[in-house]
């Protein structure tokens, strides 16, 4: 059998999201090392051993063949579909599941002494391309030394600034009971990992996770919903993305989907429509 060794990287990084694992967890879990789950992800080990890939799959909860891509993921019967025909229910990050504050660019202007629009503006002009993949984190954290002086660990900055949205957990616990969810984010390279092991966001069997910096292309563009459809095995039509930004929810409705405006300053409000919209 030829192995994709990148579809398998991307594969495993769908499931062990799915299964609610850092790449910490489950390797313990896996009892396999830290360096070989991470090489496997990035599709850098030549064919890894079956056994390997076994392991992997036991500990995910997932047959070999489909870790290996030999099948696509059945649906099952027992979910929900609404009256619209939603059946899949996507949900963007920031300001969606997580509150951003710009406490974070507040810091690192303190911490470095120059003005916060020095700071964002270093944000704003690198971030679409970290959030592709085109550039990495450690670039981005040499850029802003640069131009601060300081050491930057962008991360963790970014950590210590978000808080969950209020209500989303629970919402999120409820619709997973009853209809398909994802995560399809514009994010920044192992922030999703990051923000579940943190407990920020709920650790969920999510059904998939389109994460921009893996797939190396960000919401509003095209190829990213095309991604997020062939990981849900549904058709447009029964997709709902929830998203804060108005120009992505358009994109989405172009190709077919359904879409609500989560309004970041209102989380009561919103949390309402989408469970109206999901008939809770």
């Amino acid at each position: 059998m030829v192995m994709d060794e990148v579809g398998l990287g991307k594969r495993l990084q769908r499931v062990r999201r799915q299964a609610g694992l850092t790449q910490q967890e489950l390797c313990s879990k896996a009892n396999i090392s830290y360096s070989t789950l991470a090489k496997i992800e990035r599709g850098a080990i030549k064919a890894p051993s079956i056994f390997t890939i076994q392991s992997i799959a036991g500990a995910v909860g997932v047959g070999l063949d489909e870790l290996l891509g030999l099948h696509t993921v059945s649906h099952q019967s027992d979910k929900r579909t609404t009256r619209s025909g939603v059946k899949f229910i996507y949900f963007d990050l920031n300001d969606c599941l997580v509150r951003l504050h710009t406490i974070a660019f507040t810091q690192l202007a303190q911490d470095s002494g120059q003005p916060v629009d020095i700071v964002e503006s270093v944000y704003w002009k690198y971030n679409e391309a970290v959030n592709k993949g085109e550039i990495s984190l450690d670039e981005l954290n040499t850029v802003w030394a640069q131009r601060l002086g300081i050491m930057v660990d962008w991360k963790s900055y970014y950590l210590r600034a978000v808080d969950p949205m209020p209500g989303m957990a629970e919402l999120l616990a409820e619709v997973a009971q009853y209809y398909y969810v994802g995560i399809l984010s514009n994010t920044n390279e192992g922030f999703i990992d990051s923000l579940m092991a943190q407990g920020t966001i709920p650790k969920l069997a999510y059904n998939a996770i389109v994460d921009s910096s893996v797939e190396h292309a960000i919401k509003p563009e095209p190829r990213i919903y095309e991604v997020a459809e062939a990981k849900a095995s549904l058709p447009p039509s029964e997709l709902l993305l929830v998203d804060d930004s108005r120009p992505n929810l358009v994109a989405a409705e172009k190709l077919g989907w359904h879409t609500l405006w989560f309004d970041a300053y209102n989380p009561e409000e919103s949390i309402q429509a989408i469970r109206q919209t999901l008939e809770l």
